[in-house]
């Protein structure tokens, strides 16, 4: 019992002070330990990592990649030595492996997939066939460094449909190919202080709860920027978080001295897309307050709502959008993402502007890259930098990854009638009904709603249920690190902290896409049977 006693103490003493994901790494200890006396499951709902994949795309990929090195073999054949893929003919080639293979994973829809380039997008056949045909080998550094030619077309084309990027209002735009969203967010937040767009000390906005990493990332020496936290406050009728922010707290970014705000939209934890009403303040604020401001918006988890449209849609000039492939179709491990920014921005604008004596050292910086180094676009500058200009010529996602990345978007933009999309909606709001069903709380229908994750704050439970007295007395002789504590130790459960988060401190967030259905009833279940607890021991101390 003092084992366990001098646990909670050592969880309380680094509760708050390390990131809630090394904190959660402790929970797993201690949640193992338990376990290991019971015959209980450990059950981790701390992670987004969902338990599902897109496998029709992932067969489509490999088929494609045993086609591709049969054109290896077609052009030099010398055993365990293969030779580079030709163009001449290889999309015939490609149309009799298709007929030959017929009963090869995924070949229908690999065959729809470079049939949709072709039919819809005006790919030259054999043009197509070889740049996927040598990238999906490998056998080349990607060029361009930015994207390959046609996959990239296919990925806008997915981003338009997917996040409603809108070259209607925007005009066009270009697209990077990255290792995730996070590495996109590493890669801006260097870009910008490269072309002195931002300096050490300069005041930032991040929307809150968020993303614990875009809490610390401005804090960093390279970076010590201030920060205005833009909180999602705005409650309803009942009292209960909409994850909105209310006209005050948008109203802080009508102020010029604030040069970027950075946004997970839907959020995370609370995965709530802006609302319409919140939005159409920001894009006023925007336009008759702060018309530069960069807004840097990372938009993982919009495919997970019906209709959803990012800011690059509804700010297109102010915007540049972020967007991983790794929570939709299941791909965490192949580091796949984009960075997408409009021909015309505010990023090319503001880089003009700077004083000379700025702008001479930022083209020393880029003068090996172009006679004109002031022609160099800002989302080209992002490129460079993420292989420090001088490696530039190596820059890229490697081809592989690109070919699946325009597999998985061809994939959805051929299947019309949203199936995958509606499997994946279906899992996580599933997930949240029976979570809420087991809490006995009712679950209200918001169409802003990703149901990715859950951010469940224990206060206003508290308040709703049993009235103010018992949330005092909770908040007076409880820390919330205590319930996640009781969760590990006695039922091997994994929850996160909000408060983390930026978000409310006695909230804890739930992942709702990495664990089976019925765990969610088992974690709701768990829940309740300790905050009962709680409420048992409120009871008795004044009975």
């Amino acid at each position: 019992m003092e084992n366990i006693n001098l646990n909670r103490q050592e969880l309380e003493n680094i509760y708050g002070k390390i990131s809630p994901f090394e904190f959660k790494n402790k929970l797993i200890e201690l949640a193992t330990t338990s376990n290991q006396k019971s015959t209980r499951t450990l059950l981790d709902a701390g992670r987004g990592n969902p338990n599902w994949l897109a496998a029709t795309p992932r067969e489509a990929f490999f088929t494609f990649g045993h086609f591709a090195i049969t054109e290896s073999r077609f052009s030099w054949d010398d055993g365990d030595l293969t030779g580079l893929p030709k163009k001449t003919g290889i999309y015939e080639r490609f149309c009799a492996y298709v007929e030959n293979n017929s009963t090869m994973p995924g070949i229908n829809t690999l065959k729809n997939i470079i049939d949709y380039g072709i039919n819809e997008l005006k790919f030259i056949p054999d043009d197509f066939l070889h740049e996927l045909t040598d990238a999906i080998i490998g056998d080349n550094y990607p060029f361009p460094d930015r994207m390959l030619i046609h996959i990239e077309k296919i990925v806008k084309e997915y981003l338009k449909r997917e996040m409603r990027y809108d070259t209607q209002k925007g005009g066009d735009f270009n697209v990077f190919a990255v290792e995730g969203a996070t590495a996109a967010m590493c890669y801006i937040f260097d870009s910008l202080i490269a072309n002195n767009l931002l300096l050490k000390g300069d005041k930032i906005a991040i929307m809150t709860p968020v993303f614990t990493p875009y809490l610390e990332i401005p804090h960093l020496p390279r970076y010590e920027f201030e920060v205005e936290y833009i909180n999602s406050n705005s409650v309803d009728e009942k009292g209960e978080h909409t994850w909105q922010c209310s006209d005050e707290e948008l109203k802080k970014l009508a102020n010029p001295d604030i040069k970027a705000l950075f946004v997970v939209n839907p959020s995370n934890p609370p995965s709530v897309a802006i609302s319409e009403g919140c939005v159409s303040k920001l894009v006023d604020i925007v336009n008759n307050h702060n018309p530069n401001l960069m807004i840097i918006s990372d938009d993982v988890y919009g495919t997970f709502i019906h209709g959803f449209e990012s800011l690059m849609a509804k700010l297109p000039y102010n915007t540049i959008g972020t967007y991983s492939y790794s929570k939709y179709f299941g791909v965490t491990g192949w580091r796949l993402g984009t960075i997408a920014l409009h021909e015309e921005n505010v990023f090319d604008k503001l880089i003009k502007e700077l004083p000379y004596s700025i702008r001479k050292r930022t083209n020393r910086r880029y003068a090996d890259m172009n006679p004109i180094p002031e022609d160099v676009s800002f989302i080209d500058r992002i490129v460079a930098d993420s292989r420090q200009v001088a490696l530039n010529h190596t820059a890229g996602l490697s081809t592989p990854q690109q070919v699946q990345m325009a597999f998985f978007s061809a994939f959805t933009l051929i299947d019309k009638e949203d199936n995958y999309k509606n499997k994946t909606i279906d899992i996580c709001h599933k997930r949240k009904k029976l979570l809420f069903d087991s809490l006995e709380i009712e679950m209200i229908d918001n169409p802003n709603d990703a149901c990715y994750y859950t951010q469940f704050d224990l206060l206003e439970w508290a308040r709703k249920n049993h009235g103010d007295e018992f949330a005092n007395y909770l908040s007076e002789n409880y820390k919330p690190v205590d319930i996640l504590f009781d969760l590990a130790e006695q039922s091997s459960i994994v929850l996160l902290g909000g408060g983390g988060f930026a978000g409310p401190e006695w909230s804890i967030r739930i992942s709702l896409a990495n664990l089976y259905d019925e765990a969610y009833s088992t974690i709701g279940i768990a829940l309740k049977k300790i905050l009962d607890d709680y409420v048992t021991k409120w009871q008795k101390s004044f009975s």
